[in-house]
Formats: structure tokens, C-alpha cells, sequence
């Protein structure tokens, strides 16, 4: 089930970090994709660029038939955050991650919903009530430079 993403950019500047970057739609390689790029600092307890949207229009969206996420990506070669938000997270520091690596040339990449998991919660991940997905380029010093062409549910 592809998913129709309107997405938006957020960085660590809402905790007082100092990270810079945006969020695009463009053509990279011969595809419309969302990219996301920005130097990502650990400065003043900073350390992220994200780019995410609200499934549902953020409500929660029943996700349960499916068994993960599946991206069409490209960048530059590093590692990245896929982060699933839940209606069983209360705070905006908790979330269900797996890793990605972002390859130079567009590949599709499947991640299981049962590689995802939780960072800062007890809870336990239920595709049942997913609400938001994220990608973020966080915790290291780097260069994000990462292309989402599609995204979607996978069976």
C-alpha cells in the first residue's frame, strides 16, 4: 500500500541544538523524491535533521495487515533513521527506529516491522495504531543527503 506522504522538516533548533538543513521535493537521479540534507551537529546537546509526516492526518492508522515499511532510497551511502511513532507513545523522545543505509544509486529497502525497536518506552510496537514515520539523519557528525522516491506498506 504506498503511502502518500506530506512531509515536513524538523531538527534538533526545537531543543536548542544547533543542526541546519531543509526538506525538498526534487528530481534526484531521474525521480521526484523528498530529500533531506543538512549538516548535523552535536552541539548544545544537538545531534538530528528529520524529515516526517502524520499518517491519517494524525490519527492513528491500522497498519496490522502488513508486515513493515518499504522505502525507495538513495544518498550518500550513510546510515540513517527510520522512526515509527504509535497512539502508545506519550512524548516526543520515544519512538520505534530501525537503521537504513541510503546507497548512491536508488534501491528499494524492506524493514520489517519486527526490526523496529523501541527507544525510550516500555511499550511494546502495534502496527494497530501507527500515527507517524520518520526519517532522520541523527546522532553523529555528518552530512545528511538522503531521497525518499516512494514509501509504502509492504504485505
Amino acid at each position: 500500500m504506498d503511502l502518500t506522504p506530506d512531509w515536513e522538516y524538523v531538527a534538533d533548533r526545537v531543543m536548542g541544538g544547533v543542526s541546519t538543513g531543509g526538506m525538498a521535493v526534487e528530481t534526484v537521479k531521474g525521480r521526484s523524491a523528498a530529500r533531506l540534507t543538512g549538516q548535523v551537529s552535536l552541539d548544545n546537546n544537538g545531534g538530528f535533521v528529520q524529515m516526517a509526516f502524520d499518517l491519517a492526518d494524525g490519527a492513528s492508522m491500522d497498519a496490522s495487515p502488513y508486515a513493515g515499511i518499504e522505502i525507495e532510497t538513495c544518498g550518500n551511502g550513510e546510515t540513517y533513521d527510520l522512526r515509527l511513532r504509535t497512539d502508545r507513545l506519550t512524548r516526543p523522545w520515544q519512538s520505534f527506529r530501525a537503521e537504513f543505509l541510503a546507497p548512491p544509486e536508488w534501491q528499494v529497502i524492506r524493514i520489517p516491522f519486527v526490526h523496529f525497536a523501541a527507544h525510550r518506552t516500555e511499550a511494546v510496537f502495534d502496527p494497530a495504531g501507527l500515527r507517524r514515520i520518520g526519517v532522520l539523519a541523527i546522532g553523529r557528525v555528518f552530512e545528511a543527503d538522503v531521497a525518499i522516491a516512494r514509501i509504502a506498506l509492504y504485505p
